[in-house]
């Protein structure tokens, strides 16, 4: 005999069967898959939660687009370095005196203070150094030089300078510019002028301010000039 299949209500007491999970229901049934109509309703409980998971790992990656490329261009030089630039010439630091250690301890009340300071920025590129982001600091130098200079052939000389050495994608020495700030600049470079980086040189004075800055204070170079400097007061 073929069997009836039942599409009416379910009495209270088997629904309350069905509630504490009693072996296949007539809702499998009513499904006409035998339990497809349960895969389906716990499916559709589980996606909120993935949703919300995808969600998350998006914004999370988002946020780390900047840093993530800056280390991952740390790592490339760093290998190009003790790969195939071991031999190239470091290039001379900035001519100044001799730090107190007033000046010292100053700059570690502000990032402002130690970059206006010769000596500062000195010590500071040193240790960016030790992390293979030099180039930031030559870049900014770079730009203040290009501010001061009046002569019209002599900017356009030095803005494709630092162009190539800095900007290009090409350069070992390329610094990390988001894409608004390399559309200005490319406009910029049909007719430079001393401030065609001026965005550029500002992002990576950013850049160095929140990034590099704080580990400088604790790095081993800041440090033993602070020692350094107070062991000399005492003695004398």
């Amino acid at each position: 005999m073929t069997d009836i299949l039942y599409t009416g209500p379910i009495p209270a007491e088997r629904g309350g069967e069905l509630a504490m999970g009693g072996g296949r229901s007539e809702t499998s049934a009513l499904s006409g898959t035998g339990g497809g109509r349960g895969m389906t309703t716990t499916q559709n409980s589980q996606r909120p939660n993935a949703c919300c998971f995808c969600w998350c790992c998006c914004c999370s990656c988002s946020c780390l687009t900047v840093r993530n490329e800056e280390e991952r261009r740390r790592r490339r030089r760093r290998k190009r370095i003790s790969q195939d630039t071991k031999m190239e010439t470091i290039p001379n630091c900035e001519a100044c005196t001799k730090p107190s250690v007033e000046e010292i301890r100053l700059w570690s009340q502000s990032f402002d203070k130690l970059m206006r300071n010769p000596a500062g920025r000195n010590v500071f590129r040193e240790f960016l150094r030790t992390e293979y982001s030099e180039e930031n600091m030559l870049f900014w130098l770079a730009c203040e030089d290009l501010k001061q200079e009046i002569n019209k052939s002599a900017i356009e000389e030095k803005a494709r300078s630092i162009y190539e050495d800095y900007i290009s994608i090409l350069s070992p020495k390329e610094v990390s510019l988001d894409a608004r700030v390399r559309e200005v600049i490319n406009r910029k470079m049909q007719d430079p002028t001393p401030h065609t980086f001026e965005d550029a040189q500002l992002q990576i004075y950013t850049l160095m301010h929140r990034d590099s800055y704080p580990r400088f204070l604790s790095s081993n170079i800041y440090k033993s000039l602070i020692h350094g400097g107070s062991r000399t007061s005492s003695e004398s």
